[in-house]
């Protein structure tokens, strides 16, 4: 069978990349992957870092989200830990590239303030070698089923999601911060407080510094995989580049596509085609697959978003929100309106993480 050196499309040569740098985590890989096994044991009710945890509420490639309740203070949270068999099975490399991902995503997330993005309440290293981060626990339904069980926005209501989304990554832009895997499973619709249609940014996983390949990066490259969910990746990021925030504003094109018309930007029956269509095709304009009125300034906007190559889109969510709030609506999305929506539609709240996809390729 071919080893993971072999070659591939990032790494023709089938070159073994430099080995990763290891900052102390404060245990070694055999003790992260004895305390995994441990974790498969764990059932409803076992404490991590002194959170009790519940039911399974959020699942995706590499992490697995719990509702949780402090054990001293009684609050709720959310409560993330790494999927134990991503760590039983791996190498060193992938154990502490995993870890590296972890700790940077509790780091990261500790830096923001917005009031759009997910706060955390904690992080740390609990029973010898599971790491976990404890965030709040969000009321309301993310944007991919809110989509799938409603049905596309009006353009009003989109714009004032779009406004949000892009007032969160301006921050993390501000702070050199790239989030890498804005798609509508990782956008929250929520009420807060006498705010209704709150949104709130999650799963900083892929999250990184905006410039530079990192030694993590080539080694993800190394091995053939890319970074990202294929339905809303960037050209650039297809490729197998990095990207920075402009690939952020692709992928926030791709939700406003979502959003406008309740489909992905492209059809394909596997994640490679789905790339290649970033690259290499042009989309449909979001007026023609829709039967709701779309401003033709919205419309520009998305498409401008979209287009093939970074210099080509808007450079910063600043531009994107300049540009978003010039285009002519037809109405005005009012918090009134919101309120009636969230009493007729979902009066009780649901409660509910945004699940991270299982479509993430690394």
């Amino acid at each position: 069978m071919p080893g993971p050196w072999w070659p591939n499309r990032w790494n023709p040569k089938g070159a073994r990349p430099r080995r990763l740098s290891r900052p102390s985590l404060g245990v070694s890989a055999a003790q992260v992957r004895a305390a995994a096994r441990r974790r498969q044991r764990l059932g409803l009710g076992s404490e991590v870092g002194g959170y009790r945890l519940g039911p399974l509420i959020g699942r995706g490639g590499m992490g697995d989200i719990y509702r949780a309740t402090h054990r001293l203070l009684g609050r709720p949270a959310a409560v993330k830990l790494i999927r134990p068999e991503v760590l039983i099975e791996a190498d060193d490399d992938d154990v502490f590239l995993t870890l590296r991902r972890f700790r940077r995503e509790a780091t990261a997330g500790a830096k923001l303030h917005s009031p759009h993005a997910v706060k955390l309440f904690d992080f740390g290293v609990a029973d010898g070698g599971t790491f976990y981060i404890a965030m709040e626990l969000l009321e309301g339904i993310d944007l991919a089923r809110f989509v799938a069980r409603f049905g596309p926005m009006p353009a009003e209501r989109a714009v004032h999601v779009l406004h949000q989304v892009s007032a969160a990554l301006r921050e993390m832009h501000e702070r050199g911060l790239v989030h890498r895997d804005i798609k509508p499973e990782n956008l929250h619709l929520m009420r807060r407080g006498e705010h209704h249609d709150f949104i709130k940014v999650t799963d900083l996983g892929l999250v990184k510094p905006e410039r530079g390949a990192t030694a993590e990066h080539r080694l993800v490259r190394a091995r053939g995989h890319v970074v990202g969910t294929p339905a809303f990746m960037a050209p650039e990021t297809s490729k197998g580049d990095p990207g920075d925030e402009r690939t952020d504003i692709y992928a926030l094109g791709c939700v406003a596509y979502w959003l406008l018309t309740g489909c992905t930007l492209f059809d394909a029956c596997n994640a490679q085609e789905l790339m290649r269509s970033h690259i290499g095709r042009e989309p449909m304009p979001p007026s023609q697959r829709t039967e709701l009125e779309l401003p033709p300034s919205l419309e520009r906007l998305v498409l401008w978003c979209l287009a093939k190559h970074p210099e080509m889109r808007p450079q910063t969510a600043e531009e994107f929100s300049r540009r978003l709030a010039a285009c002519s609506l037809p109405r005005v999305w009012t918090e009134a309106l919101a309120e009636r929506w969230w009493t007729t539609h979902l009066p009780s709240g649901e409660v509910a993480m945004a699940a991270e996809s299982e479509e993430r390729l690394a």
